[in-house]
């Protein structure tokens, strides 16, 4: 049997060959790999990541040998222009035997949109890092006194800080009697006070009045994606956004997967530590050049993440999180100094602040959403829903604070679907099909332009039509449903049940077209039954985990429901509750918080009154536990039905009609008996 080559991020797999190019293959499956040289190893824009080591989510071993040895077109390339370590040229390495192939993300042509804004919010400044500036009493031989010493000395006089003692780390240290003389005895100095035991520490200095400002780093550190905010600490305000992918992702594209490359590969979690803490440094490098600022202006980073990429960031090793009862190492926030996490890129005396965690799979970045949507504080009962790889669930109000994670996967990013894509230029990410002709129309990530719009396909043609995301994949599945495409099971029809030539067959069963782009020389974008049942599968995993916090307040209702996470913040609310992802709730009532983590992690940045609410509040939030709570599966299994098999969503069905329709699976030809159902 020929060799499996599976490339992440797409998820894209398929067999090749022994000898095949991995860019000859990226191209055949449709990988977004670029090359402008024709395969001749000069433009290295085809640089590619393998990965060895046990790949359990995939069911392959990828041995040292899986690709062939470096050539001398490569060894030309590295001693000219240097590769980083653990990189091939996809034009030059061939496949000898299975193997994971990570495309970066500047070897991308269509680069991954990394969809994490900063929301507008009001915080009462309180930062944990502060200017001030001070006039020092010169040295006298009369009364001899050290520089530091005196300096402490007008800080406590004039600030009243220091007072409890103030660390000085050496290499700042070094900086002081030449800043000191420079300024004429007088400096302005950076300071951190720690409001866990009012320590404070003295982060750099420069001579007389310094006119520059202070800025600190909110970080949401996801499984796929990590999002950071550049912000004043003078007022707060956000000065530059950037997110990359994350790089850990060719180690597996959820949290377990990841544990599991730990558990079968020695020193597997040091190599995924190692990814991400390169990723952040080239992530800070980045986003202080579009700010205009000197890296050395960072002076603090705030991270929210889920407990596995808490423990990953940190260095600590994740495997205990893959087995019961799910420990972690610490709950408890961190406060640590930058270079201890090997966090190179900001001020070598910077500090961080890493979020307490809730639970074993409820991690920093749930504490973070409930920092910034403050359920603990409504008079309505809110359900608040962070969708991505691995959802985290939070119900509550003033009374009651609930939370759980659900192993959704990655299917709502678009990963194990069909023509699936993570959100880039050229990703279908709304659809709408006539509910009598059956046709579809859609957007793309890119354009604002519908398909059947005048000018749609000029502003594509750069793109073109490469996939769907995972808003895509919801409104395709959704409105299918709402057309009668689909029945309740989630069962496609044929085009004999349901009257267009759009539904083909596929084995025995049957996938919808929803763009061919054959002609142009592009790919036939289709949703299968086999796309259905993955979506059906996230789905159930989010409502069950849901409906588990539910009874455990006595519950059948809700008031408001809130999306949150970048994912969250472009998914149609009619959408999702069509196909049930969500508790039946007043669609006017479900509403989008954004990357709620994200803003969480800039309330603390700014606010040391934030941090002691959190890191107290945490402590009230009941966690329910999923993966041993026999309710889940009951839930699970009722919630495969699209919306719902027995909960009435009597609320939706004020809004949209569902067609009263059910498919047996029939044979490829469409000659399945068409049979009817209360639904």
């Amino acid at each position: 049997m020929d060799p499996l080559v599976i490339f992440t991020p797409s998820g894209k797999r398929g067999r090749f060959p022994k000898g095949t190019p991995v860019l000859t293959a990226a191209r055949q499956l449709g990988v977004d790999l670029d090359s402008v040289c024709g395969g001749r190893g000069i433009c290295s824009k085809c640089q590619v990541t393998p990965g060895y080591g046990e790949f359990a989510k995939h069911g392959v071993t990828v041995r040292e040998d899986a690709l062939s040895d470096w050539n001398a077109v490569e060894e030309r390339y590295d001693r000219v222009r240097g590769l980083k370590t653990g990189r091939r040229l996809g034009c030059q390495a061939q496949i000898q035997g299975d193997v994971v192939i990570d495309v970066p993300p500047e070897s991308q042509v269509h680069k991954q949109v990394v969809r994490k804004a900063a929301a507008e919010r009001a915080v009462v400044m309180d930062p944990a890092t502060r200017l001030f500036y001070v006039e020092v009493e010169e040295p006298d031989m009369h009364e001899p006194s050290g520089d530091l010493e005196r300096l402490k000395a007008a800080l406590a006089k004039q600030w009243q800080v220091g007072e409890q003692g103030l660390r000085v780390p050496l290499p700042v240290l070094s900086k002081l009697q030449p800043a000191l003389r420079k300024g004429e005895w007088k400096v302005t100095v950076a300071l951190h006070r720690d409001h866990a035991d009012d320590e404070e520490r003295l982060l750099d200095i420069w001579p007389g009045y310094w006119e520059g400002r202070l800025y600190g780093l909110a970080v949401d550190l996801g499984s796929t994606t990590i999002a950071a905010h550049l912000c004043d600490l003078r007022n707060g305000d956000v000065v530059a956004s950037a997110g990359v992918m994350n790089p850990q992702i060719r180690f597996g594209e959820d949290l377990m997967s990841r544990v599991s490359y730990a558990m079968m590969n020695t020193g597997g979690d040091r190599e995924m530590t190692t990814a991400v803490r390169e990723a952040l440094n080239g992530l800070v490098k980045g986003i202080a050049e579009d700010a205009g600022i000197e890296p050395a202006q960072i002076m603090e980073t705030v991270f929210v993440c889920n407990p596995v990429m808490h423990h990953l960031l940190i260095g600590l090793d994740p495997v205990e999180l893959g087995q019961a009862p799910f420990a972690l190492a610490t709950s408890g926030a961190m406060s640590l100094d930058a270079t201890e996490l090997d966090l190179t890129a900001i001020n070598p005396a910077a500090r961080v602040y890493v979020l307490p965690c809730i639970a074993g799979h409820v991690g920093a970045d749930a504490a973070a959403v409930a920092l910034s949507e403050e359920p603990y504080k409504s008079d309505d009962l809110v359900l608040i829903v962070d969708v991505g790889t691995n959802a985290e669930i939070q119900l509550g109000d003033k009374n009651r604070a609930l939370a759980c994670s659900s192993p959704t996967g990655p299917a709502f990013e678009g990963a194990q679907i069909s023509s699936g894509q993570r959100a880039a230029p050229g990703a279908i990410e709304r659809v709408r099909i006539d509910p009598v002709s059956k046709e579809p129309r859609f957007r793309v990530v890119g354009s604002d332009l519908w398909s059947d719009e005048d000018g749609f396909a000029e502003a594509t043609a750069v793109t073109g039509i490469t996939g769907i995301c995972g808003s895509g994949i919801i409104e395709a599945v959704a409105e299918m449903r709402i057309a009668g495409l689909v029945d309740s099971k989630g069962l496609i029809g044929s085009a004999e049940q349901t009257g267009t030539a759009r539904s083909l067959p596929e084995g025995r069963t049957h996938a919808y077209l929803l763009h061919d782009g054959s002609a142009e020389g592009g790919p036939v974008i289709t949703v299968t039954q086999g796309d259905i049942r993955a979506i059906q599968l996230a789905k159930s995993a989010l409502y069950a985990g849901a409906r588990l916090l539910m009874d455990e307040i006595g519950t059948d209702t809700v008031d408001r429901v809130v999306l949150a996470g970048a994912f969250g913040a472009h998914i149609s609310p009619l959408h999702a509750m069509v196909l049930g992802m969500i508790p039946d709730c007043p669609l006017d009532n479900v509403t989008s918080a954004g990357n709620a983590a994200g803003t969480g992690a800039r309330i603390a940045l700014c606010s040391l009154a934030a941090r002691a609410e959190i890191e107290r509040r945490v402590y009230e939030i009941h966690k329910v536990e999923t993966a041993i709570e026999p309710r889940f599966q009951e839930h699970f299994v009722a919630a495969n039905a699209i919306p719902h098999a027995t909960a009435p969503f009597s609320q939706l069905r004020q809004v949209v009609s569902l067609p009263d329709v059910a498919f047996n699976t029939g044979d490829a030809d469409g000659g399945g008996r068409r049979r009817r159902r209360r639904v």
